[in-house]
């Protein structure tokens, strides 16, 4: 993929791993950059298009799509973690909020977006998954869950885009130094360093990007065929 002709939409763009999408994105020299938020004046970064955007809201996800027609690289950044187990009083409810953001809001922009980036000849879309895709642990069930379902998303979009030459790529990674793991112990990897990973890879044409020791060795062992449940 060529960046430098490329018009990216970012979504969860105003903090963490999305904020070092957009500044990757800059360094890259692509065209225009859409942020989207929740709150669109948290939108900080000059030289950027901020856009109004919970993407668990239909009518939003539509304004959105009206508001950038020549999108030609779907982000699909934005992500919630309630950090809750399967037995849990709340299990359902959190697994319901995790869903409906972390699943449905990418199944809905990709959805959305797939006309666009046909109208473009067919540009990319990057779902930011986990290494808890692949696995489960204790304290992070439903949010587990969920990232499992948008890996299988990921995977299914791939095939159903691939008429229309639209390449779909996910991103597996453990601990970043964000917010969201700010509670976290050991080591953790500098969100703008996966940023970079990301966008080398979309130049590469790969398929997966695995951006942390943590994420590649779950995955060896996978492959494997066996894995300890713990991270």
């Amino acid at each position: 993929m060529d960046l430098s002709r490329s018009v990216a939409f970012v979504t969860g763009a105003n903090r963490g791993l999305g904020l070092a999408f957009v500044r990757a994105l800059q360094e890259a020299g692509v065209q225009k950059i859409y942020a989207a938020a929740r709150d669109p004046a948290s939108i900080k970064i000059p030289g950027v298009i901020p856009v109004k955007l919970d993407v668990t809201k239909a009518d939003q996800v539509a304004a959105a799509v009206k508001a950038a027609p020549d999108v030609s690289l779907l982000i699909n950044n934005a992500g919630i973690f309630r950090a809750v187990s399967f037995l849990a009083d709340n299990a359902i409810e959190a697994a319901r909020d995790e869903f409906e953001t972390n699943f449905f809001g990418p199944l809905a922009l990709s959805k959305a977006f797939a006309p666009v980036l046909a109208e473009q000849g067919g540009g990319a879309i990057v779902n930011v998954l986990s290494v808890l895709s692949w696995l489960n642990v204790a304290g992070a069930a439903t949010y587990s869950a969920s990232k499992a379902a948008a890996w299988s998303l990921t995977n299914g979009l791939r095939q159903e885009l691939k008429p229309q030459h639209t390449a779909v790529l996910g991103l597996h990674v453990g601990y970043m130094d964000t917010d969201m793991a700010a509670g976290a112990q050991g080591p953790k990897t500098d969100p703008a360093d996966v940023a970079r990973q990301v966008l080398q890879a979309l130049k590469e044409g790969r398929d997966e990007v695995a951006a942390d020791e943590l994420s590649r060795n779950v995955k060896a062992g996978l492959s494997a065929g066996s894995y300890r449940s713990e991270v």
